[in-house]
C-alpha cells in the first residue's frame, strides 16, 4: 500500500514539473517567435497570419536624421516709449518678442530658411538650437511672392537637412512635419502626402506664387518655417499655413515644396533677391463650359485668357484662348503648376511650351 502511495505521488510531482517545463518551453518559444518577427495572431476565419514587425512604417531614422537641423525662431520687435528727466522727453527702445516659429539649417556654416510671415517687420532675431544654444541670426533676404525668408547664423559644423526631390513625392507617401507648436521645441508629427499642387486665396491680396504639398500631419501656430521631411530624412517642403476655422490645426496643412524653396534660397544667398522670370501672360484653369466650347478631350491644361503687350509670350506667338498642356515635359493640369515651373527658372533661359489651338497641338520655345 506505502509503495502504491509512493507510486502516486511521484507521478504527481514529476507530471508538476513536466507540466511546468513545458509552459516555460512554451513560453520561451512564444518570446524567440517574437523576436524572430513571426508572432501568429488566430483570425476569425480559423486562419493564422503571420505579421512581421519590419514591414510596419518606422520613421525613427528620419526623425533623428532630422530634428537637430531644425530650429526655433523668436522675433523681437522694438517698441518706443518716452521717459522724462526734469520735464523733457527722452526716448527709449525695448525689445518685446513679437512671435515665433520654426526654421530648417540649410548648411553647416549657418544658412537658414523659414517663412517670410515669421520674421516679417522683425528688429532683431534669434535662433535658438537643438543643443540649446542661442545666436542673434541676420536676414540674409525675403521672397513674399513663396512666403520664403533666409537667415543667417555665425556658427560652424552645424547639422543641416538635404533637400530632396518634392516632385518624386507620390499621393500617400509618408512625411514628418517637424518644428515648435505652441512653444515645443523639436515637436515631429507625422501624415501622408494629401495632395500636390495646392493653391490658397491670398487673404491680403498680394502677388503669391502657391503649388502647395497638402498633408494630413499636424502643423499649429509655430510650426511655420519648419521642416516637411520624407521617411530617407531629406527636406521636401517648408510647411507654412493650415486651413483652420479655428487658428489650430483642423486636418489640413501645407507646405511650399523643395523645387521652389531651393531656387528661392540660392537666388537670396546669391544675389540678395530672386530672380524671377515672367512668361506675360494672364491664365485660368479648364472648366466644363471652357472645354465644351473649346472642344477639348480633357480638363487638363490651362487657358491663356490675356497676352501682356511686349511680353515673351506674344512674341513667341502665344495668343488669347490657346490651351497650355505642358511646359519642358511637365504636364500642366492647372494654374498652380504653371506658377511652379516658371519660379524654376530666370531670366534669359528657355523653356519650351505646347499648347492646343484650334484641336491642334503647338510647340513653342519661349526665351523669358
Amino acid at each position: 500500500m506505502k509503495r502504491i502511495v509512493f507510486f502516486m505521488l511521484l507521478a504527481v510531482v514529476v507530471g508538476g514539473v513536466s507540466g511546468g517545463w513545458c509552459a516555460r518551453y512554451a513560453v520561451a518559444q512564444e518570446k524567440q517567435k517574437m523576436l524572430e518577427g513571426k508572432r501568429e495572431f488566430p483570425m476569425t476565419n480559423s486562419r493564422r497570419a503571420v505579421v512581421n514587425p519590419s514591414a510596419w512604417p518606422d520613421f525613427t531614422y528620419a526623425a533623428e536624421r532630422s530634428v537637430e537641423a531644425v530650429v526655433h525662431v523668436s522675433v523681437y520687435q522694438r517698441n518706443t516709449f518716452f521717459e522724462y528727466f526734469f520735464g523733457h522727453p527722452i526716448r527709449r527702445y525695448e525689445g518685446v518678442q513679437a512671435g515665433t516659429g520654426s526654421g530648417v539649417i540649410l548648411t553647416t556654416d549657418g544658412y537658414i530658411v523659414t517663412n517670410n510671415h515669421v520674421i516679417e517687420n522683425a528688429n532683431e532675431i534669434q535662433v535658438t538650437l537643438y543643443d540649446k544654444r542661442t545666436l542673434p541670426a541676420r536676414l540674409v533676404g525675403t521672397d513674399p511672392a513663396t512666403d520664403i525668408a533666409v537667415l543667417k547664423v555665425e556658427a560652424g559644423d552645424l547639422p543641416f537637412l538635404p533637400f530632396g526631390n518634392s516632385d518624386s513625392l507620390r499621393l500617400g507617401e509618408w512625411v514628418l512635419a517637424i518644428g515648435n507648436p505652441y512653444n515645443l521645441n523639436s515637436t515631429i508629427t507625422a501624415g501622408i502626402v494629401s495632395a500636390k499642387g495646392r493653391k490658397m486665396l491670398s487673404p491680403d491680396g498680394r502677388y503669391k506664387i502657391e503649388s502647395f504639398i497638402q498633408t494630413d500631419a499636424a502643423v499649429n501656430p509655430g510650426n511655420s518655417g519648419g521642416a516637411l521631411v520624407n521617411t530617407r530624412g531629406e527636406l521636401v517642403g517648408i510647411n507654412t499655413a493650415i486651413a483652420s476655422p479655428t487658428g489650430s490645426f483642423s486636418g489640413y496643412s501645407f507646405a511650399v515644396p523643395t523645387t521652389i524653396v531651393q531656387k528661392v534660397v540660392e537666388d537670396i544667398v546669391q544675389h540678395g533677391t530672386v530672380q524671377r522670370a515672367m512668361l506675360g501672360i494672364m491664365m485660368t484653369d479648364v472648366t466644363d463650359a471652357i472645354a465644351g466650347k473649346l472642344k477639348l478631350k480633357n480638363r487638363d491644361g490651362v487657358v491663356v485668357a490675356q497676352v501682356i503687350a511686349g511680353s515673351v509670350a506674344g512674341k513667341a506667338g502665344i495668343k488669347q484662348g490657346d490651351v497650355i498642356t505642358s511646359i519642358n515635359g511637365v504636364v500642366v493640369k492647372n494654374t498652380s503648376v504653371v506658377q511652379e515651373q516658371m519660379s524654376r527658372y530666370r531670366p534669359n533661359e528657355q523653356i519650351e511650351i505646347v499648347i492646343i489651338r484650334d484641336g491642334k497641338e503647338r510647340h513653342f520655345n519661349v526665351v523669358l
